[in-house]
Protein backbone atom coordinates (compact mmCIF):
# COMPACT_ATOMS: atom_id res chain seq x y z
CA UNK A 1 0.00 0.00 0.00
CA UNK A 2 1.26 3.21 -1.11
CA UNK A 3 0.18 5.06 2.33
CA UNK A 4 -1.81 3.28 4.49
CA UNK A 5 -4.30 4.52 6.99
CA UNK A 6 -4.94 3.63 10.27
CA UNK A 7 -7.37 0.87 9.32
CA UNK A 8 -4.69 -1.16 8.11
CA UNK A 9 -1.92 -0.45 10.39
CA UNK A 10 -4.22 -1.59 13.37
CA UNK A 11 -4.85 -4.58 11.20
CA UNK A 12 -1.30 -5.75 10.71
CA UNK A 13 -0.55 -4.61 14.39
CA UNK A 14 -3.50 -6.72 15.61
CA UNK A 15 -2.13 -9.80 13.48
CA UNK A 16 1.31 -9.65 15.28
CA UNK A 17 -0.14 -9.10 18.65
CA UNK A 18 -2.93 -11.99 17.91
CA UNK A 19 0.39 -13.86 16.97
CA UNK A 20 2.24 -12.77 20.36
CA UNK A 21 5.11 -11.02 18.07
CA UNK A 22 5.80 -8.62 20.99
CA UNK A 23 8.44 -6.82 19.21
CA UNK A 24 7.20 -6.91 16.16
CA UNK A 25 3.51 -5.20 17.14
CA UNK A 26 5.81 -2.72 18.58
CA UNK A 27 7.78 -1.38 15.95
CA UNK A 28 5.27 -1.54 13.83
CA UNK A 29 3.65 0.63 16.13
CA UNK A 30 6.65 3.10 16.18
CA UNK A 31 6.55 3.09 12.72
CA UNK A 32 3.18 4.18 12.17
CA UNK A 33 3.53 7.41 14.31
CA UNK A 34 6.84 8.11 12.24
CA UNK A 35 4.56 7.39 8.82
CA UNK A 36 2.63 10.76 10.54
CA UNK A 37 -0.56 8.48 10.85
CA UNK A 38 -1.92 9.00 14.74
CA UNK A 39 -3.21 5.65 16.95
CA UNK A 40 -6.58 5.53 17.75
CA UNK A 41 -9.26 3.64 20.34
CA UNK A 42 -9.04 0.37 18.06
CA UNK A 43 -4.94 1.04 17.63
CA UNK A 44 -4.64 0.94 22.09
CA UNK A 45 -5.49 -1.91 23.40
CA UNK A 46 -3.71 -3.89 20.20
CA UNK A 47 -0.60 -2.61 21.32
CA UNK A 48 -1.18 -2.64 25.24
CA UNK A 49 -1.72 -6.34 25.02
CA UNK A 50 1.53 -6.83 23.31
CA UNK A 51 3.08 -5.08 26.12
CA UNK A 52 1.26 -6.64 28.41
CA UNK A 53 2.56 -10.34 27.24
CA UNK A 54 5.79 -9.01 26.98
CA UNK A 55 5.69 -7.93 30.43
CA UNK A 56 7.35 -4.55 29.31
CA UNK A 57 6.23 -1.92 32.08
CA UNK A 58 8.91 0.34 30.29
CA UNK A 59 6.91 0.28 26.68
CA UNK A 60 3.16 0.29 28.51
CA UNK A 61 3.93 3.50 30.20
CA UNK A 62 5.36 4.85 26.61
CA UNK A 63 1.88 3.77 24.92
CA UNK A 64 0.08 5.18 27.88
CA UNK A 65 2.03 8.80 27.25
CA UNK A 66 0.36 8.54 23.79
CA UNK A 67 -2.85 7.46 24.86
CA UNK A 68 -2.87 10.77 27.32
CA UNK A 69 -1.56 12.84 24.11
CA UNK A 70 -4.26 11.52 21.72
CA UNK A 71 -7.04 11.57 23.75
CA UNK A 72 -8.05 7.75 24.68
CA UNK A 73 -7.87 8.57 28.46
CA UNK A 74 -11.56 8.31 28.65
CA UNK A 75 -12.61 5.20 26.45
CA UNK A 76 -13.22 1.96 28.40
CA UNK A 77 -11.88 -0.48 26.32
CA UNK A 78 -8.29 1.82 26.44
CA UNK A 79 -9.03 2.16 30.37
CA UNK A 80 -9.37 -1.29 30.31
CA UNK A 81 -6.23 -2.36 28.40
CA UNK A 82 -4.27 -0.06 30.44
CA UNK A 83 -5.88 -1.60 33.95
CA UNK A 84 -5.26 -4.87 32.81
CA UNK A 85 -1.35 -4.15 31.60
CA UNK A 86 -0.42 -2.13 34.61
CA UNK A 87 -1.63 -4.94 36.67
CA UNK A 88 -0.14 -7.69 35.07
CA UNK A 89 3.56 -5.76 34.99
CA UNK A 90 3.40 -5.53 38.68
CA UNK A 91 2.63 -1.36 39.08
CA UNK A 92 -0.96 -2.50 41.15
CA UNK A 93 -1.29 1.59 42.45
CA UNK A 94 -0.65 2.98 38.90
CA UNK A 95 -3.79 0.11 37.20
CA UNK A 96 -5.57 1.59 40.49
CA UNK A 97 -5.26 5.21 39.19
CA UNK A 98 -6.24 4.85 35.75
CA UNK A 99 -9.76 2.74 36.89
CA UNK A 100 -10.00 5.86 39.38
CA UNK A 101 -9.77 8.18 36.66
CA UNK A 102 -12.48 6.44 33.56
CA UNK A 103 -15.44 7.77 33.44
CA UNK A 104 -17.99 4.79 32.97
CA UNK A 105 -16.76 1.84 34.48
CA UNK A 106 -18.08 -1.70 32.90
CA UNK A 107 -18.01 -5.19 34.01
CA UNK A 108 -14.36 -5.73 32.52
CA UNK A 109 -12.60 -2.96 34.22
CA UNK A 110 -13.93 -4.47 37.70
CA UNK A 111 -13.10 -7.82 36.77
CA UNK A 112 -9.91 -6.61 35.45
CA UNK A 113 -9.18 -4.36 38.74
CA UNK A 114 -10.14 -7.77 41.08
CA UNK A 115 -8.01 -9.73 39.12
CA UNK A 116 -5.19 -7.26 39.35
CA UNK A 117 -5.52 -7.25 43.31
CA UNK A 118 -5.23 -11.00 43.47
CA UNK A 119 -2.20 -11.56 40.99
CA UNK A 120 -0.47 -9.13 42.74
CA UNK A 121 -1.44 -9.86 46.50
CA UNK A 122 -3.89 -7.98 47.57
CA UNK A 123 -6.83 -10.50 48.45
CA UNK A 124 -8.25 -8.63 51.21
CA UNK A 125 -8.59 -5.47 48.56
CA UNK A 126 -10.20 -8.00 45.73
CA UNK A 127 -12.75 -9.20 47.59
CA UNK A 128 -13.76 -5.47 48.97
CA UNK A 129 -13.53 -4.65 45.03
CA UNK A 130 -16.26 -7.09 44.89
CA UNK A 131 -18.75 -5.61 47.27
CA UNK A 132 -17.70 -1.89 46.16
CA UNK A 133 -18.87 -3.26 42.55
CA UNK A 134 -21.96 -4.65 43.74
CA UNK A 135 -22.77 -1.30 45.48
CA UNK A 136 -21.88 0.40 41.99
CA UNK A 137 -24.98 -1.30 40.46
CA UNK A 138 -22.82 -3.44 38.83
CA UNK A 139 -23.02 -7.39 38.93
CA UNK A 140 -20.36 -9.57 39.23
CA UNK A 141 -20.53 -12.58 36.50
CA UNK A 142 -18.41 -15.70 36.14
CA UNK A 143 -15.30 -14.43 35.88
CA UNK A 144 -15.81 -12.51 38.90
CA UNK A 145 -17.27 -15.07 41.59
CA UNK A 146 -13.90 -17.26 39.53
CA UNK A 147 -11.10 -14.35 40.96
CA UNK A 148 -13.28 -14.52 44.13
CA UNK A 149 -12.60 -18.08 44.88
CA UNK A 150 -9.30 -17.80 43.92
CA UNK A 151 -8.73 -14.97 46.52
CA UNK A 152 -9.72 -16.65 49.04
CA UNK A 153 -7.94 -20.07 47.91
CA UNK A 154 -4.78 -18.01 48.24
CA UNK A 155 -5.68 -16.70 51.90
CA UNK A 156 -5.71 -20.67 52.73
CA UNK A 157 -10.08 -20.27 53.12
CA UNK A 158 -10.77 -22.90 51.34
CA UNK A 159 -14.05 -23.51 52.86
CA UNK A 160 -14.90 -19.46 52.26
CA UNK A 161 -13.91 -20.59 48.39
CA UNK A 162 -16.34 -23.34 48.58
CA UNK A 163 -19.29 -21.23 49.78
CA UNK A 164 -18.66 -18.96 47.20
CA UNK A 165 -18.47 -21.57 44.68
CA UNK A 166 -22.01 -22.80 45.88
CA UNK A 167 -23.54 -19.60 44.65
CA UNK A 168 -22.94 -20.05 40.91
CA UNK A 169 -24.91 -22.25 39.28
CA UNK A 170 -23.21 -22.78 36.47
CA UNK A 171 -19.51 -23.52 37.61
CA UNK A 172 -16.99 -23.95 34.28
CA UNK A 173 -13.78 -25.54 34.30
CA UNK A 174 -11.89 -22.51 35.40
CA UNK A 175 -14.10 -22.49 38.90
CA UNK A 176 -13.31 -26.73 39.39
CA UNK A 177 -9.85 -25.70 38.85
CA UNK A 178 -9.60 -22.85 41.06
CA UNK A 179 -11.37 -24.68 43.53
CA UNK A 180 -9.35 -27.87 43.58
CA UNK A 181 -6.03 -26.60 43.63
CA UNK A 182 -6.81 -24.08 46.37
CA UNK A 183 -7.59 -27.48 48.67
CA UNK A 184 -4.06 -28.57 47.14
CA UNK A 185 -2.25 -26.12 47.98
CA UNK A 186 -2.86 -26.30 51.72
CA UNK A 187 -2.50 -29.59 51.73
CA UNK A 188 -6.34 -31.04 51.82
CA UNK A 189 -5.42 -32.97 48.66
CA UNK A 190 -8.14 -35.69 49.83
CA UNK A 191 -11.21 -32.77 49.23
CA UNK A 192 -9.40 -31.66 46.01
CA UNK A 193 -9.63 -35.37 44.72
CA UNK A 194 -13.05 -35.37 46.02
CA UNK A 195 -14.42 -32.53 44.44
CA UNK A 196 -12.50 -33.56 41.00
CA UNK A 197 -14.90 -37.08 41.22
CA UNK A 198 -17.83 -34.39 42.21
CA UNK A 199 -16.99 -33.10 38.77
CA UNK A 200 -16.82 -35.99 36.62
CA UNK A 201 -19.64 -37.22 38.37
CA UNK A 202 -22.04 -34.33 37.18
CA UNK A 203 -20.76 -34.66 33.71
CA UNK A 204 -21.57 -31.08 32.98
CA UNK A 205 -17.69 -30.00 32.56
CA UNK A 206 -15.12 -31.57 31.03
CA UNK A 207 -11.74 -31.16 32.49
CA UNK A 208 -8.84 -29.86 30.33
CA UNK A 209 -5.18 -31.01 30.15
CA UNK A 210 -4.33 -28.29 33.24
CA UNK A 211 -7.08 -29.46 35.28
CA UNK A 212 -5.90 -32.86 34.47
CA UNK A 213 -2.55 -32.02 36.02
CA UNK A 214 -3.49 -30.18 38.90
CA UNK A 215 -5.36 -33.31 39.99
CA UNK A 216 -2.74 -35.57 39.58
CA UNK A 217 -0.34 -33.27 41.80
CA UNK A 218 -3.14 -34.34 45.17
CA UNK A 219 -3.43 -38.15 43.59
CA UNK A 220 0.83 -37.64 43.79
CA UNK A 221 0.85 -36.42 47.20
CA UNK A 222 -2.34 -38.85 48.56
CA UNK A 223 0.06 -41.59 47.10
CA UNK A 224 -3.45 -42.22 45.37
CA UNK A 225 -1.95 -44.89 42.41
CA UNK A 226 -4.99 -46.40 40.81
CA UNK A 227 -6.33 -42.89 40.77
CA UNK A 228 -3.43 -41.35 39.41
CA UNK A 229 -3.68 -44.28 36.35
CA UNK A 230 -7.34 -43.31 35.90
CA UNK A 231 -6.64 -39.92 35.40
CA UNK A 232 -3.99 -40.57 33.12
CA UNK A 233 -6.07 -42.80 31.08
CA UNK A 234 -8.71 -40.01 30.90
CA UNK A 235 -6.47 -37.62 29.32
CA UNK A 236 -5.47 -39.80 26.93
CA UNK A 237 -8.72 -40.28 25.63
CA UNK A 238 -9.59 -36.66 25.72
CA UNK A 239 -7.05 -34.55 24.57
CA UNK A 240 -4.30 -34.90 22.22
CA UNK A 241 -0.61 -35.99 23.23
CA UNK A 242 0.64 -32.61 22.84
CA UNK A 243 -1.78 -30.72 25.28
CA UNK A 244 -1.70 -33.83 27.94
CA UNK A 245 1.94 -33.87 27.83
CA UNK A 246 3.15 -30.17 27.82
CA UNK A 247 0.89 -29.63 30.88
CA UNK A 248 0.50 -32.62 33.18
CA UNK A 249 3.99 -34.56 31.74
CA UNK A 250 6.13 -33.17 34.41
CA UNK A 251 3.81 -34.57 37.02
CA UNK A 252 2.87 -37.59 35.78
CA UNK A 253 6.43 -39.09 35.62
CA UNK A 254 7.13 -37.48 39.10
CA UNK A 255 4.20 -39.51 40.42
CA UNK A 256 5.28 -42.79 38.68
CA UNK A 257 8.74 -42.55 40.25
CA UNK A 258 7.39 -41.93 42.93
CA UNK A 259 4.50 -45.21 42.73
CA UNK A 260 7.69 -47.16 41.82
CA UNK A 261 6.59 -47.70 38.10
CA UNK A 262 9.86 -46.21 36.67
CA UNK A 263 8.83 -47.95 32.91
CA UNK A 264 5.68 -46.02 33.01
CA UNK A 265 7.67 -42.64 33.92
CA UNK A 266 10.03 -43.21 31.24
CA UNK A 267 7.14 -44.01 28.39
CA UNK A 268 5.88 -40.42 29.27
CA UNK A 269 9.31 -38.66 29.51
CA UNK A 270 10.03 -40.22 25.67
CA UNK A 271 6.45 -38.58 24.57
CA UNK A 272 7.33 -34.88 26.28
CA UNK A 273 9.39 -32.20 24.55
CA UNK A 274 13.21 -32.69 25.11
CA UNK A 275 13.87 -28.90 24.67
CA UNK A 276 12.23 -28.34 27.79
CA UNK A 277 14.12 -27.89 31.18
CA UNK A 278 10.96 -29.30 32.99
CA UNK A 279 10.88 -32.38 31.21
CA UNK A 280 14.48 -33.55 32.44
CA UNK A 281 13.98 -32.08 35.74
CA UNK A 282 10.91 -34.14 35.84
CA UNK A 283 13.21 -37.52 34.82
CA UNK A 284 15.71 -37.09 37.15
CA UNK A 285 13.53 -36.47 39.95
CA UNK A 286 11.51 -39.91 39.19
CA UNK A 287 15.10 -41.56 38.94
CA UNK A 288 15.80 -39.82 42.51
CA UNK A 289 12.67 -41.45 44.37
CA UNK A 290 13.25 -44.44 42.55
CA UNK A 291 16.86 -44.82 44.57
CA UNK A 292 18.00 -45.14 40.71
CA UNK A 293 21.31 -42.96 41.02
CA UNK A 294 23.45 -43.94 38.20
CA UNK A 295 20.24 -43.30 36.60
CA UNK A 296 19.62 -39.81 37.63
CA UNK A 297 23.34 -38.59 37.08
CA UNK A 298 23.25 -39.97 33.41
CA UNK A 299 19.98 -38.47 32.78
CA UNK A 300 21.30 -35.03 33.71
CA UNK A 301 24.65 -36.20 31.34
CA UNK A 302 22.75 -36.41 27.93
CA UNK A 303 20.59 -33.45 29.04
CA UNK A 304 23.69 -31.27 29.12
CA UNK A 305 24.87 -33.42 25.74
CA UNK A 306 22.05 -32.20 23.98
CA UNK A 307 22.57 -28.23 24.70
CA UNK A 308 19.46 -27.91 27.48
CA UNK A 309 20.56 -25.53 29.92
CA UNK A 310 19.83 -26.93 33.00
CA UNK A 311 18.19 -24.52 36.12
CA UNK A 312 18.35 -24.22 39.88
CA UNK A 313 15.46 -26.60 40.22
CA UNK A 314 18.10 -28.98 37.87
CA UNK A 315 20.91 -28.75 39.74
CA UNK A 316 18.94 -28.88 43.66
CA UNK A 317 17.27 -31.94 41.64
CA UNK A 318 20.76 -33.73 40.92
CA UNK A 319 22.31 -33.16 44.18
CA UNK A 320 20.82 -35.81 46.57
CA UNK A 321 21.85 -38.29 43.96
CA UNK A 322 25.26 -37.40 44.21
CA UNK A 323 28.38 -38.91 45.52
CA UNK A 324 31.14 -36.69 47.05
CA UNK A 325 33.64 -36.78 43.70
CA UNK A 326 30.61 -35.62 41.06
CA UNK A 327 28.82 -33.39 43.70
CA UNK A 328 31.55 -31.51 43.79
CA UNK A 329 31.96 -31.05 39.83
CA UNK A 330 28.26 -29.68 40.75
CA UNK A 331 29.52 -27.13 43.19
CA UNK A 332 32.06 -26.58 40.68
CA UNK A 333 29.16 -25.96 37.80
CA UNK A 334 27.82 -23.79 40.46
CA UNK A 335 30.18 -21.44 40.89
CA UNK A 336 30.68 -20.95 36.95
CA UNK A 337 26.94 -20.00 36.59
CA UNK A 338 25.27 -17.30 37.70
CA UNK A 339 23.20 -18.91 40.65
CA UNK A 340 23.99 -16.77 43.87
CA UNK A 341 20.13 -15.82 44.27
CA UNK A 342 19.58 -19.63 44.02
CA UNK A 343 19.11 -20.39 47.70
CA UNK A 344 17.74 -23.70 46.99
CA UNK A 345 20.92 -24.63 45.02
CA UNK A 346 23.11 -23.74 47.93
CA UNK A 347 21.02 -25.83 50.43
CA UNK A 348 21.23 -28.63 48.67
CA UNK A 349 24.82 -28.28 48.32
CA UNK A 350 24.95 -28.07 52.33
CA UNK A 351 22.93 -31.56 52.55
CA UNK A 352 25.46 -33.36 49.94
CA UNK A 353 28.07 -32.49 52.27
CA UNK A 354 26.75 -33.20 55.29
CA UNK A 355 25.37 -36.68 54.01
CA UNK A 356 29.08 -37.61 52.91
CA UNK A 357 30.74 -36.31 56.27
CA UNK A 358 32.07 -33.43 55.13
CA UNK A 359 30.43 -31.10 57.81
CA UNK A 360 33.36 -28.12 57.21
CA UNK A 361 32.50 -27.77 53.67
CA UNK A 362 28.94 -27.61 54.06
CA UNK A 363 29.23 -25.36 57.01
CA UNK A 364 31.38 -22.99 54.25
CA UNK A 365 28.99 -22.86 52.10
CA UNK A 366 26.31 -21.96 54.36
CA UNK A 367 28.14 -19.49 55.72
CA UNK A 368 29.38 -17.98 52.37
CA UNK A 369 25.02 -17.65 51.38
CA UNK A 370 24.50 -13.96 50.66
CA UNK A 371 20.74 -15.07 51.77
CA UNK A 372 19.72 -17.67 53.60
CA UNK A 373 15.86 -19.37 54.55
CA UNK A 374 14.87 -21.44 56.84
CA UNK A 375 15.47 -24.31 54.52
CA UNK A 376 19.15 -23.32 55.03
CA UNK A 377 19.35 -23.14 58.83
CA UNK A 378 17.31 -26.78 59.00
CA UNK A 379 19.88 -28.50 56.29
CA UNK A 380 23.19 -26.79 58.62
CA UNK A 381 21.67 -27.56 61.81
CA UNK A 382 21.07 -31.16 60.32
CA UNK A 383 24.02 -31.39 58.72
CA UNK A 384 25.99 -30.85 62.07
CA UNK A 385 23.42 -33.59 63.87
CA UNK A 386 23.53 -36.05 62.00
CA UNK A 387 27.59 -35.67 61.72
CA UNK A 388 27.72 -35.93 66.24
CA UNK A 389 28.22 -32.47 66.30
CA UNK A 390 25.70 -31.48 68.64
CA UNK A 391 27.10 -28.23 70.44
CA UNK A 392 27.34 -26.49 66.67
CA UNK A 393 24.16 -27.82 65.93
CA UNK A 394 22.55 -25.93 69.58
CA UNK A 395 24.84 -22.84 68.39
CA UNK A 396 23.42 -22.55 65.14
CA UNK A 397 20.01 -22.59 66.46
CA UNK A 398 20.80 -19.71 68.72
CA UNK A 399 21.93 -17.66 65.46
CA UNK A 400 19.13 -18.24 63.84
CA UNK A 401 16.62 -17.31 66.24
CA UNK A 402 18.66 -14.13 66.92
CA UNK A 403 19.16 -13.50 63.55
CA UNK A 404 15.21 -12.97 63.14
CA UNK A 405 13.94 -15.95 61.40
CA UNK A 406 11.97 -18.34 63.77
CA UNK A 407 12.81 -21.70 64.11
CA UNK A 408 9.66 -23.98 63.14
CA UNK A 409 9.06 -28.01 63.89
CA UNK A 410 11.38 -29.27 61.82
CA UNK A 411 13.87 -27.05 63.31
CA UNK A 412 13.62 -28.57 66.43
CA UNK A 413 13.31 -31.92 65.49
CA UNK A 414 17.03 -31.41 63.75
CA UNK A 415 18.18 -29.93 66.65
CA UNK A 416 16.41 -32.85 69.61
CA UNK A 417 18.20 -35.51 67.08
CA UNK A 418 21.66 -33.83 67.25
CA UNK A 419 21.23 -33.70 70.62
CA UNK A 420 20.31 -37.50 71.02
CA UNK A 421 23.26 -38.58 68.49
CA UNK A 422 25.80 -36.77 70.68
CA UNK A 423 24.89 -37.49 74.30
CA UNK A 424 23.45 -34.11 75.18
CA UNK A 425 21.04 -35.17 77.22
CA UNK A 426 20.33 -32.04 79.95
CA UNK A 427 20.67 -29.56 76.61
CA UNK A 428 18.02 -31.77 75.23
CA UNK A 429 15.59 -31.96 77.26
CA UNK A 430 16.07 -27.96 78.31
CA UNK A 431 15.37 -27.57 74.55
CA UNK A 432 12.22 -29.57 74.53
CA UNK A 433 11.04 -27.65 77.91
CA UNK A 434 11.75 -24.40 75.84
CA UNK A 435 9.50 -25.39 73.05
CA UNK A 436 6.37 -23.83 73.97
CA UNK A 437 7.57 -21.27 76.62
CA UNK A 438 10.20 -19.72 74.87
CA UNK A 439 9.70 -20.30 71.41
CA UNK A 440 5.97 -20.78 71.29
CA UNK A 441 6.05 -23.98 69.33
CA UNK A 442 3.72 -26.88 70.38
CA UNK A 443 5.28 -30.16 70.15
CA UNK A 444 4.62 -32.85 67.70
CA UNK A 445 4.84 -36.31 67.96
CA UNK A 446 8.70 -36.25 66.46
CA UNK A 447 9.42 -34.00 69.09
CA UNK A 448 8.39 -36.64 71.69
CA UNK A 449 10.07 -39.28 69.75
CA UNK A 450 13.38 -37.44 69.38
CA UNK A 451 13.82 -36.93 73.54
CA UNK A 452 12.40 -40.70 74.19
CA UNK A 453 15.28 -41.85 71.52
CA UNK A 454 17.21 -39.37 73.08
CA UNK A 455 16.81 -40.83 76.85
CA UNK A 456 17.11 -44.37 75.22
CA UNK A 457 20.31 -43.79 73.37
CA UNK A 458 21.47 -42.86 76.89
CA UNK A 459 20.55 -45.61 78.54
CA UNK A 460 17.96 -43.50 80.98
CA UNK A 461 15.02 -45.92 80.11
CA UNK A 462 13.36 -45.58 83.22
CA UNK A 463 13.06 -42.11 82.21
CA UNK A 464 12.07 -42.73 79.19
CA UNK A 465 9.55 -44.77 79.86
CA UNK A 466 8.15 -42.04 82.34
CA UNK A 467 7.91 -39.79 79.75
CA UNK A 468 5.70 -41.52 77.74
CA UNK A 469 3.30 -42.22 80.45
CA UNK A 470 3.29 -38.35 80.62
CA UNK A 471 2.72 -37.68 77.04
CA UNK A 472 -0.16 -35.33 76.19
CA UNK A 473 -0.93 -37.65 73.11
CA UNK A 474 -0.78 -41.28 72.24
CA UNK A 475 2.52 -42.66 71.23
CA UNK A 476 2.79 -43.73 67.92
CA UNK A 477 5.06 -46.55 66.19
CA UNK A 478 7.84 -43.71 66.36
CA UNK A 479 7.76 -43.56 69.75
CA UNK A 480 7.77 -47.11 70.52
CA UNK A 481 10.12 -48.32 67.91
CA UNK A 482 12.94 -45.82 69.35
CA UNK A 483 11.94 -47.34 72.71
CA UNK A 484 12.87 -50.73 71.25
CA UNK A 485 15.56 -49.66 68.97
CA UNK A 486 17.56 -48.31 72.10
CA UNK A 487 16.99 -51.69 74.13
CA UNK A 488 18.54 -53.74 71.24
CA UNK A 489 21.34 -51.51 71.68
CA UNK A 490 21.90 -51.66 75.44
CA UNK A 491 22.12 -55.42 75.45
CA UNK A 492 21.56 -55.12 79.85
CA UNK A 493 18.14 -53.10 79.83
CA UNK A 494 15.06 -54.54 81.52
CA UNK A 495 13.78 -57.34 79.66
CA UNK A 496 10.11 -55.86 80.79
CA UNK A 497 10.87 -52.51 79.11
CA UNK A 498 11.68 -54.16 75.44
CA UNK A 499 8.30 -56.50 75.46
CA UNK A 500 6.59 -53.15 76.56
CA UNK A 501 8.20 -51.39 73.32
CA UNK A 502 7.35 -54.73 71.13
CA UNK A 503 3.47 -55.46 72.35
CA UNK A 504 2.60 -51.80 71.57
CA UNK A 505 4.42 -52.47 68.03
CA UNK A 506 2.80 -55.26 67.09
CA UNK A 507 -0.57 -53.59 68.06
CA UNK A 508 0.75 -50.63 65.82
CA UNK A 509 2.36 -52.88 62.70
CA UNK A 510 1.54 -56.38 63.53
CA UNK A 511 2.56 -57.32 59.84
CA UNK A 512 5.98 -56.09 60.32
CA UNK A 513 8.25 -58.70 60.71
CA UNK A 514 11.60 -56.51 61.92
CA UNK A 515 9.85 -56.23 65.25
CA UNK A 516 9.31 -59.46 66.47
CA UNK A 517 12.86 -60.31 65.40
CA UNK A 518 14.30 -57.34 67.10
CA UNK A 519 12.42 -58.89 70.43
CA UNK A 520 13.63 -62.53 69.89
CA UNK A 521 17.37 -61.34 69.15
CA UNK A 522 16.65 -59.59 72.74
CA UNK A 523 15.15 -62.51 74.73
CA UNK A 524 18.12 -64.81 73.19
CA UNK A 525 21.16 -62.24 74.17
CA UNK A 526 19.36 -62.51 77.55
CA UNK A 527 19.62 -66.13 77.54
CA UNK A 528 15.83 -66.01 77.33
CA UNK A 529 15.31 -69.10 74.69
CA UNK A 530 12.19 -69.90 75.85
CA UNK A 531 10.91 -66.36 75.08
CA UNK A 532 12.65 -65.76 71.86
CA UNK A 533 11.19 -68.91 70.14
CA UNK A 534 7.61 -68.23 71.31
CA UNK A 535 8.32 -64.67 69.42
CA UNK A 536 9.44 -66.68 66.38
CA UNK A 537 6.45 -69.14 66.23
CA UNK A 538 4.23 -65.80 66.88
CA UNK A 539 5.52 -63.87 64.01
CA UNK A 540 5.37 -67.38 61.52
CA UNK A 541 1.59 -67.86 63.18
CA UNK A 542 0.84 -64.59 61.50
CA UNK A 543 2.32 -65.43 58.03
CA UNK A 544 5.77 -63.12 58.55
CA UNK A 545 9.14 -64.23 57.49
CA UNK A 546 12.40 -62.76 58.58
CA UNK A 547 13.53 -59.94 56.19
CA UNK A 548 16.91 -60.78 54.26
CA UNK A 549 19.90 -58.86 54.86
CA UNK A 550 21.59 -57.74 52.18
CA UNK A 551 24.65 -54.65 51.60
CA UNK A 552 22.80 -51.92 49.64
CA UNK A 553 25.02 -49.73 47.69
CA UNK A 554 23.09 -48.66 44.61
CA UNK A 555 19.41 -49.80 43.49
CA UNK A 556 18.38 -50.29 39.85
CA UNK A 557 15.61 -51.05 37.80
Amino acid sequence: MHEPNVFAWTAIIGYYSRKGMHKECLRIYDDMQIKGVEPDRYVFPKVLRACTQALSLKDGIRVHNDVIRFGGGNIPQVCNSLIDMYSKCGDIQMARRVFDGMGPKDLLSWNSMISGYVSNGYLDLAIEFVNAMRMDGVEPDLVSWNTVIDAYCRMGKCEEASRIFGYIKEPNIISWTTLTSGYSRVGKHGIALQIFKNMMREGFVIPDADALSNILVSCRLLGAHLNGREVHGYGIKTQTLLELYNSAGAVLVTMYGEFGRVHCASNVFELMDKSDVVTWNAMILAFVHLGMVRSALTCFSQMQSIGVENDAITISTVLPACDLKFGKQIHAHVRRKDFDSAVPVWNALINMYSKSGCVEAALSVFTNMDMKDIVSWNSMIGGCGMNGNGPAALQLLHEMYHSGIQPNSVTFTSALSACAHSGLVTEGIQLFNSLTQEYGVTPTVGHYSCVVDLLGRAGWFVDAVNFIDKMPINPDKSIWGALLAACRSHQNVDINIAKLAADNLFCLEPEKAGNYVTLANIYANAGRWGDAVAVRKLMESRGLVKPSGYSWVEREY
